[in-house]
């Protein structure tokens, strides 16, 4: 994504403070970041699709509604580039919007992650399902024929987790992929070092599920990560909210070098 459309995009205060209410309470409708505005829905609304063409936030269809979603990616792009020749006093200030975007949004319950990689929809279905792929950029493989409805074996940094809940929602080839989470297993929580509350936590809680979306964009490939199904106050979700933008990362890096982080 250019940057200027980044900057373009931030240089409106309407947009900044619709960005802000997001920051506030992540996930918002149309009709929710209307109210107390002052402006029409129809103003709002091309302000929206100004910062999503800028990939400033994603939306997700939620039922009949449409959910928009705070990005981080295009600010963190912009300041690793700039950060250390750019005017000192406005990166100040887009340091602290990047700050804000990364703020942990835990009275939302769903974690949605954007990010273009350059490469095919072919090419990325590939990384996010075949073994010799997903070994580099997750230390995770899976057993299944990516059937909806098939169950999957995972091997998560190693450990393998055999339940029969870990399955195939959707699999709808270089387009759509929707599966269960894993069981977080006593094996697993001994892999990472978990204490015993957190182990607790986390062998208590419903599963939530995972859902890739594949979007050709030019050269590119936008792919949109929903992380959804947690209860309030999860641990799930607190952990995935710092781990997917690390792993995606591996994964973007993978497909546009040829080496994962």
């Amino acid at each position: 994504m250019p940057d200027g459309d980044v900057f373009r995009a931030l240089a409106d205060p309407s947009r900044r403070r619709l960005l802000d209410r997001l920051n506030v309470r992540n996930g918002q409708s149309l009709s929710e970041l209307t109210e107390d505005m002052g402006m029409a829905r129809q103003s709002i609304s091309q302000h929206l699709a100004i910062l999503e063409a800028a990939n400033l936030i994603t939306t997700v269809r939620d039922g009949r509604l449409k959910r928009h979603y705070l990005n981080a990616v295009p600010i963190n792009e912009i300041a690793d580039r700039w950060i250390t020749t750019y005017d000192r006093n406005r990166v100040r200030a887009l340091a602290d919007l990047k700050a804000a975007l990364e703020e942990e949004h835990m009275d939302d319950l769903r974690f949605v992650y954007t990010t273009y990689i350059r490469t095919s929809p072919e090419r990325l279905w590939r990384a996010l399902t075949e073994p010799a792929f997903t070994r580099l950029w997750w230390e995770t493989s899976f057993e299944t024929d990516w059937q909806p409805g098939s169950t999957m074996v995972w091997d998560n940094h190693g450990v393998v987790i055999e339940d029969p809940e870990q399955v195939v929602l959707e699999a709808s080839p270089y387009h759509r992929l929707t599966y269960t989470w894993h069981t977080f297993t006593p094996e697993l929580a001994a892999r990472f070092e978990w204490d015993a509350e957190l182990q607790k936590r986390l062998a208590t809680e419903q599963r939530s599920q995972v859902t890739f979306v594949l979007e050709p964009e030019g050269e590119s490939v936008r792919l949109i990560v929903t992380h959804d199904h947690f209860e309030p106050g999860s641990a799930q979700l607190e952990m995935v909210q710092h781990g997917w933008p690390a792993i995606l990362s591996g994964l973007k890096s993978l497909l546009e070098t040829g080496t994962a982080l």
